[in-house]
Parts: structure tokens; C-alpha cells; sequence
């Protein structure tokens, strides 16, 4: 697997290809937006994790987890990722065409969490449906009905609990030869300039410690959404967001 000067990982080879397309710097700043919006989409899943217990406590009515709370725990989780302040875009040193994509997504991004409040602020009630990966499927819908980017989170086939998030071939190749590697890599970026018609970008996502409450050990057992746990492991290949932006 090949990685260019920027750190991003050229896959060309891996679907036929004889060699990785030359990147050129109008590429690399479509490449360099599509892997933000991956990271903050997943920033948001994060933060959802995060607040997993209190959203789902049974015991308190109003949480306290507006959509402006949730906002700030973003950016934050955002930021130690990237390095990169959104709060400030006009500084921020970001393409800048990525800067309306960011803002947009950020906004679809609360209003998914506010979708959700009747339900979070109910007493009684322990599973309240927003949990990771609700989050990341509705709130990626929300940002390519506005955008016509494409956003998908999405996972191999027998990871999938949602169809709507299958997995396309070029999402599949890529699945496979990551979990052939046994990569792991915290944020590395695959991509790859598709005839020069687009840039297709993925980001893979592991389970976490966090994770395992609902797709651990032991396999078969029901998790709170009702859906029987996959077995997973810490480390191991979950699923990726996957980004596609039209050159043209």
C-alpha cells in the first residue's frame, strides 16, 4: 500500500490498477476536504459514544445534551484529531471549498442530536435510539441530501446491521485488504482519484473499548438496540465512512 507525501494511501493497485494516479494539487485539496468530512463525521459518532450512559439513563429527564453542548464536545474531539479549530474557519488551514462543506455538515450534524431530544429526555425509558451509529447513517443522509456529496457510513457485509449502509465494490476491495493487513492505523486516510471524475476517500473505523457493549463478546447476544452482538474485539475492523467528491 502505497502512501504519497501528504500521508494519504493510494489504493489504485488494489482494484487493477497499474499504478497510483499522480496527484495533483487541485486533487489534494478535494482529497484533504473529503478526509475532514470523514473525520468530523466520525467525531460526532464519538462524542455520541461518549454520552452513551447519560443519554440512555433511565433515571434523569432533561439530560443537559442539547444540540449545543454536543457541538462543543465536536469541535473539541475534532480538534485533537486534526489540530484544526472550526470554531474560527477563516483561520483555519483548510481548503476552501472544505469550509461551507465543514459548517454544513456541523449544523446537519445538530440537527440530528435535536431530533432526538424528545426521546433523550424521557425518564424510564433506557435505549432512546441514538447511539454511533444512528447518528452517523442519519446524519450523513442529512448532509448529502443538502450537498450531493457522498457520505456513507457503512461496514462489510457480515458487519452490516444496517442495508442501507452496504458497502459498494470499492468499499468492499478496500475492507477486505485492511483486514487482510490487520492495519489498525488510528485515522489513515485510503484514496484514490477515480478516472478523473472523482475522488473516493475512506476512512476505517475500529471498535473501541467503548464499542464492545454492543458488538463484543458474547456473540448472538442481543445489545440494547436488539441486535444480536457480532463478537468483535478491540482493534478489529468495524466498519469506515466512506466520502466520494465529484471533480467535475
Amino acid at each position: 500500500m502505497h502512501r504519497d507525501r501528504f500521508g494519504y494511501v493510494c489504493i489504485a493497485t488494489l482494484i487493477g490498477l497499474l499504478a497510483c494516479p499522480t496527484v495533483t494539487r487541485g486533487n489534494e485539496e478535494v482529497i484533504q476536504t473529503a478526509r475532514l468530512l470523514a473525520i468530523l463525521l466520525d467525531s460526532g459518532r464519538v462524542t455520541i459514544g461518549s454520552n452513551q450512559s447519560l443519554i440512555n439513563d433511565p433515571n434523569k429527564g432533561n439530560k443537559g445534551f442539547t444540540a449545543d453542548v454536543f457541538e462543543e464536545q465536536l469541535l473539541a474531539t475534532f480538534q485533537a484529531r486534526t489540530g484544526i479549530d472550526l470554531r474560527d474557519m477563516s483561520r483555519a488551514g483548510i481548503p476552501e471549498t472544505a469550509k461551507p462543506l465543514l459548517a454544513r455538515l456541523i449544523e446537519e450534524s445538530k440537527k440530528t442530536v435535536t431530533s432526538y431530544q424528545p426521546a433523550i429526555n424521557v425518564a424510564g425509558l433506557k435505549y432512546k435510539g441514538l447511539i454511533p451509529a444512528t447518528f452517523g447513517t442519519e446524519t450523513a443522509a442529512r448532509f448529502r441530501a443538502w450537498s450531493g456529496v457522498y457520505m456513507k457510513q457503512t461496514a462489510p457485509d457480515h458487519l452490516l446491521r444496517n442495508p442501507k449502509n452496504k458497502p459498494d465494490d470499492y468499499e468492499a476491495t478496500l475492507f477486505q485488504k485492511i483486514s487482510n493487513n490487520g492495519n489498525s492505523e488510528h485515522d489513515t486516510v485510503m484514496s484514490e482519484a477515480v478516472e478523473g471524475q472523482s475522488i473516493r476517500v475512506l476512512l476505517p473505523l475500529f471498535y473501541t473499548r467503548a464499542c464492545l457493549s454492543c458488538h463484543g463478546e458474547p456473540k448472538g447476544e442481543r445489545d440494547i438496540s436488539g441486535y444480536p452482538k457480532e463478537g468483535g474485539k478491540e482493534g478489529q475492523l468495524a466498519g469506515g465512512i466512506s466520502v466520494k467528491i465529484d471533480l467535475k
